[in-house]
């Protein structure tokens, strides 16, 4: 047989493009509410979590709105909305009742292992941007998510903080910060990775590694034809897939074209890379416990906002700075140069076009990202830590994240910062867009997933029981109920050892 032949395999229930937190997340999920499923994962690398859940590819941050200035805009009225920061909040709380239905069960052995407790701060200087803070504090401490945040102008309280970011400041400047101890660092990477080793293992399941899924093509009964790669031997497989969900990160925009679904029509994709500054000072290292988020540049995209990050990455703590933005045609760290023009079609390419017209400013942002010095960086990493040594930071590139763009009816094609589920009509497939907060709220974009796609068997009484038992407040909203919150973070903080 030629390498240009595919062999037939069996019909599986499921198959998960991409070895990445959604796929884990969304196969575990649903290998407890059926266990007879059989699920293929296909991974085109020869590892897990090697893109977009990576540690140095990931912000690590538990996106709980706690610190992230993007997601509390101030309005034309000088008025701070929090909207967004209440429902990302929410979302956060739900992935740590799920990430602790994981370690009750024994899913995985310790919570150690990929969550750590890190204080999240923001931080800003200027009478404009402290103006901005102390509003959007007044704004978020009425709501119970934002309770037990702190809030101080005093250059003595924020030395005690941050005693990084303060040393050597000029004690002219006018500065805040606001602080929520109970902010949390993930190693998504770890805990993608603990979640795949679980889920080889259950009958009915099969991971493949460096297996690139090539086509999709929709069969007359609804079911996927997939036809998959192994880059490895040359061989190649077809299988049918009774439902197929695409996780592939930056590469899930082009398996979506590939489906031809109606509902893939007039998305497009604009990539955004990274840059981190890492420290290799263990001195310094020590000294600074906390992330503190600053506010982005005027037209950069969020995944840029500038943070001084304590991380513990492999069980070892690190300090990261940046993310630098920088531009490349690759829609994955590992992809082609030429994956920006491929995903352009007839479909695409004047929403894609009037997102550019429309977003200049992201534009001369990333050229000036683009062509920054080792200077340059420097000087951008002393806002936040003034008495910074160039000695003390070596660069290393970040991940590759896809901005998502689709059609609008009334300005053409707009460009989204979130994540996005692209589902058929009938849920046979699904496909994840988008980047930040992402990771951080895979569960609840995994539960409307499920609801969307399995839409009858997550209405029978036994799927909602089984959904319940994964996610006590699953049908409820924390939002709303400051009780069942406050019940919900007590018990999550002591199962994940906060």
């Amino acid at each position: 047989m030629t390498n240009t032949e595919y062999t037939q395999k069996p019909v599986t229930d499921v198959v998960l493009i991409g070895a990445g937190i959604m796929s884990a997340t969304l196969g575990l999920m649903l290998k407890q509410l059926q266990p007879d499923l059989t699920i293929e994962i296909f991974e085109r690398l020869d590892v897990m979590a090697a893109e977009s859940s990576d540690a140095m590819n990931n912000a690590g941050t538990g996106h709980s709105a706690f610190c992230e200035l993007n997601y509390t805009p101030q309005l034309g009225d000088g008025t701070v909305d929090i909207s967004k920061a209440i429902k990302i909040a929410e979302q956060f709380e739900v992935s740590k009742e799920f990430w602790s239905f994981l370690i009750e069960n024994k899913i995985i052995d310790s919570p150690k292992s990929f969550i750590s407790a890190v204080p999240h701060m923001s931080f800003v200087w200027g009478e404009e941007n402290v103006t901005y803070l102390r509003k959007r504090y007044e704004a978020l401490v009425k709501h119970h998510f934002f309770a037990d945040m702190a809030y101080s102008e005093d250059a003595a309280q924020l030395q005690n903080w941050m005693p990084l970011v303060m040393e050597g400041r000029n004690a002219d400047e006018k500065v805040s910060a606001n602080r929520m101890d109970l902010g949390t660092d993930v190693n998504f990477g770890a805990l993608t990775n603990s979640l795949f080793n679980y889920l080889k293992q259950q009958p009915g399941v099969n991971l493949h590694l460096q297996h690139e899924v090539r086509d999709l093509k929709r069969d007359k009964d609804g079911s996927w034809r997939v036809r998959v790669k192994d880059t490895a031997s040359g061989n190649k497989v077809k299988l049918k897939a009774r439902f197929v969900f695409v996780g592939a990160g930056g590469g899930a925009l082009h398996l979506l074209q590939k489906s031809d679904i109606p509902e893939s029509r007039g998305f497009g994709g604009f990539p955004v890379s990274g840059q981190w500054l890492v420290c290799n000072n263990p001195d310094v290292i020590e000294r600074h416990q906390a992330k503190v988020y600053g506010k982005a540049s005027v037209g950069s995209p969020p995944m840029s906002v500038p943070h001084l990050d304590t991380r513990m990455i492999n069980g070892k703590k690190a300090l990261l700075f940046g993310p630098y933005a920088g531009f490349s045609t690759r829609f994955l760290k590992n992809g082609s140069l030429t994956d920006l023009f491929t995903s352009i079609n007839a479909g695409n390419i004047f929403p894609m076009m009037k997102a550019g017209i429309d977003n200049i400013p992201l534009t001369k942002y990333l050229i000036s990202q683009v062509t920054q010095s080792a200077d340059d960086r420097l000087a951008a990493l002393k806002d936040y830590f003034p008495n910074a040594k160039s000695e003390d930071w070596q660069l290393d590139i970040a991940g590759q994240r896809v901005q998502v763009i689709k059609k609008d009816p009334k300005r053409g094609g707009v460009l989204e910062f979130g994540t996005e589920v692209v589902a058929a009509a009938d849920g046979s497939i699904a496909a994840l867009l988008g980047a930040s907060p992402g990771a951080s709220t895979s569960v609840s974009i995994m539960v409307q997933l499920i609801e969307r796609c399995f839409k009858g068997q997550a209405q029978s009484a036994e799927w909602q029981a089984k959904l319940k038992g994964m996610i006590p407040s699953y049908g409820q909203s924390m939002a709303k109920n400051a009780q069942l919150a406050n019940e919900t973070r007590e018990r999550t903080t002591k199962v994940l050892e906060l």
